[in-house]
């Protein structure tokens, strides 16, 4: 999770989503991901109190500052770089698996009072963004 100024894809050239002022979710699904993950997950990006407040402290939702979110699907967040040269992503969920993970968290997040933008699943993408902060967070879900 990154909290931007504004961020953007592109896929093939063209526009895909972009947003100013929110989150940037890079979302990667698990061989053992469920839709408890998945729930845990949109509460989690709604409620993550890491804008700052009037003095300046980070106590403040996307939701509650107005923002948007950019949500990405990235399965390269399960590589493992342990061993050699090449990452290994055994990891992460086969894209049958995780299609409909990543569409429910969408949908899911759609469904609330925060506007939403995506990339493609399984897309190459460009993303653009400026991170203000830096912010940049790691959130898994309570089932890992």
């Amino acid at each position: 999770i990154q909290r931007v100024r504004e961020a953007r894809v592109q896929v093939e050239g063209g526009p895909s989503g972009s947003i100013s002022k929110g989150l940037v979710a890079l979302v990667a699904v698990a061989k053992t991901d469920t839709q408890a993950d998945a729930d845990y997950l949109v509460e989690k990006l709604l409620g993550l109190r890491i804008f700052p407040d009037d003095a300046g402290k980070m106590n403040r939702s996307v939701v509650e500052i107005g923002g948007s979110l950019l949500v990405i699907s990235n399965f390269t967040l399960y590589g493992d770089c342990g061993k050699g040269r090449r990452p290994g992503f055994d990891l992460a969920a086969a894209p049958e698996q995780a299609r409909p993970l990543y569409d429910y968290v969408v949908a899911k997040l759609r469904a609330r009072e925060v506007p939403v933008e995506t990339g493609v699943f399984q897309a190459s993408m460009l993303v653009s963004l400026v991170n203000d902060g830096p912010v940049t967070l790691v959130c898994e879900s309570k089932n890992k």
